[in-house]
């Protein structure tokens, strides 16, 4: 009788999965000395990824990628796309997605996410299945989609055969835990015996990416606003000997650096003497220089606290843990950042490295481009609004606005990369008319559009809703949208300045105004944008649409929600929001 093999306590599988695996490779490996391991029949695999900016799509394909290599039949779906008429007959179930705004599906995943929290939704009995889920703890409703997916999949009678793991901003470690851990366990045998098969692979990224970053010199950086307080910067990067290439719509990411004067405080604030801590890439540096560079100090969440207040004796903090109230969690994190805690909420920690091992990673910070290659060859150019605000007492503001607004020195060299963003593209046709809603520095990849539809001749007719605060200080890019309408790029440009009057008005006030005209060129085929603010704004355009759809197309409520949900699965509706 063949011996099980010893399937390790760290694998990621349950108890009984670990013994069923280990006694099923055991027999398989038996066999006489030199005969092959039969792999069996490929198993099949359906990929289904939901995607707001292309990372959960990103994944998706990397994983069908790597499945091709081993003994699978991996189908790769789009949610906006699934035929749901399959969910109940799928074998293996493989489910990516994002969560972004207030806990919400992706644009593309909201149809296939409603129907299936409905009663409507099938048993699923012969379906297995498993979930990545992508999000950021610093939100209170962290990988809330992924979680709903999850956890509905199971209540209607699918099997889970891997559990689902959550991943927080960064994806990478994520991604390769889950994406082995499945491909073990759905073709084991191939897994065990092919040491370059799929579960193996890596994808060896080539040229400047998210992990190796482009050191660009900046060749412009300018206040956009006229006088007064507010600042939003217009900055030219170039991609000069990076060889990176873009599309409009991408967006870039950026790496920041930390405030040093804040860094110091909280140095000067910790129970130890600072010395050398490990980079989450195994270097050693001083602790300064890894509060600057590579950890997070500007957002406290709840898994920050939690972690904190068990080396803290402050009843404040164990009194909001053993609470665990959402609105408490959600007031005392607001406006505060790491140094709250180090200077209001001590901590014992026993050195640096126990220290900053409570800490998350420092992000890059993802921008939508603002220029098109073919305007501006060998650059990438963005539009960043910077952030200061007070709060408990001290001044504050967004870490990777500041730093680009405040505090690149002359020589700074910041490090970037480009994110494509396959779900935010102009129509392929140049004919085909584009209406595009973009207040404050949600003109940002409408200055690009703009250029990229004169630059490449398209004759589709272009409409632009912006709005902002004032007219005098907060119309940006005046000169560039009033030059368009002018050569006749811009047909149309519709203003809002809330602050100009005694009513504020706002984008899809004028939308509203503007509800038959637009109707009728949605009646001509017209694809229609927006970016900028997810919770609020966002919501407030897409309510403006239903209610535009049902006066103008003479449609019931629900005919009216139909209709915009139909320009959303035709592409002919795209967001890019925050």
């Amino acid at each position: 009788m063949a011996s099980p093999i010893q399937i390790p306590d760290n694998a990621p599988f349950s108890p009984e999965q670990r013994l069923w695996l280990g006694d099923f490779l055991g027999r398989m490996l038996a066999q006489a000395p030199g005969a092959s391991v039969p792999a069996g029949p490929a198993v099949p695999v359906t990929v289904l990824f939901g995607s707001q900016t292309g990372t959960a799509e990103g994944l998706a394909k990397k994983l069908v990628k790597a499945m091709r290599k081993g003994n699978f039949e991996p189908n790769l779906q789009d949610m906006g796309s699934y035929d749901r008429e399959r969910l109940p007959k799928e074998k293996n179930l493989l489910i990516i997605t994002s969560t972004y705004g207030d806990g919400e599906p992706p644009d593309s995943a909201l149809e296939l996410h409603t129907w299936l929290m409905s009663d409507a939704a099938p048993a699923l009995g012969e379906v297995n299945f498993s979930v990545l889920s992508l999000g950021d703890s610093s939100y209170p409703d962290f990988c809330k989609c992924g979680t709903d997916f999850d956890t509905r999949l199971a209540a209607l009678g699918a099997n889970r055969i891997f559990p689902r793991i959550d991943s927080d901003v960064d994806v990478d470690e994520a991604y390769a835990e889950w994406s082995k851990g499945l491909i073990a366990l759905l073709a084991p045998v191939a897994s065990a015996v092919e040491s370059n098969g799929a579960a193996n692979d890596e994808i060896e990224e080539v040229g400047f990416s998210k992990k190796n970053p482009f050191p660009s010199t900046i060749l412009r950086n300018y206040n956009l606003n006229g006088p007064g307080d507010k600042q939003t910067n217009h900055i030219e990067f170039s991609l000069g000997g990076s060889e990176l290439s873009y599309e409009v719509g991408d967006a870039l990411g950026v790496y920041p650096e930390n405030p040093a004067s804040v860094v110091d405080e909280i140095i000067a604030g910790l129970p130890f003497k600072a010395g050398d801590v490990p980079t989450s890439t195994g270097e050693e540096v001083t602790l300064r220089d890894a509060l600057i560079r590579h950890y997070d100090i500007g957002n406290i969440n709840k898994s920050l606290i939690e972690k904190w207040q068990k080396r803290s004796g402050s009843p404040y903090l164990r009194a909001l843990v053993e609470a665990d109230d959402r609105q408490a969690w959600d007031d005392f994190c607001w406006g505060r950042d790491l140094i709250d805690l180090v200077l209001y909420h001590p901590a014992d920690f026993t050195d640096g490295e126990d220290f900053v091992s409570v800490l998350k990673k420092l992000q890059p910070r993802l921008y939508s481009i603002a220029s098109s290659p073919k305007a501006h060859p060998g650059e990438v150019h963005l539009c960043v609004g910077i952030v200061r605000y007070d709060s408990h007492g001290r001044k504050r503001g967004g870490i990777c606005s500041t730093y680009l607004g405040d505090r690149l020195a002359p020589d700074s060299r910041p490090g970037v990369y480009l994110h494509h963003n396959a779900a935010f593209r102009l129509p392929a046709d140049g004919n085909v008319p584009v209406i595009m809603v973009g207040p404050g520095t949600g003109i940002a990849p409408f200055r690009a559009f703009l250029e990229e539809r004169k630059a490449t001749g398209a004759k589709g007719r272009n409409w632009l809703f912006f709005g902002n605060p004032h007219s005098a200080s907060d119309y940006l890019y005046k000169d560039e949208l009033e030059a368009f309408q002018k050569d006749g790029t811009l047909g149309r440009l519709d203003l809002a300045w809330s602050r100009d009057q005694k009513e504020k008005v706002y984008v899809q006030n004028l939308m509203l105004q503007a509800g038959a005209e637009l109707w009728k060129w949605f009646q001509d085929g017209a694809a229609f944008y927006v970016c900028g603010d997810a919770s609020r704004m966002a919501k407030d355009v897409d309510a403006a649409l239903i209610a535009i759809a049902r006066e103008h197309g003479n449609l019931s409520d629900e005919a009216a929600a139909a209709y915009i949900a139909q320009l959303k699965k035709e592409k002919r509706y795209l967001r890019d929001v925050y």
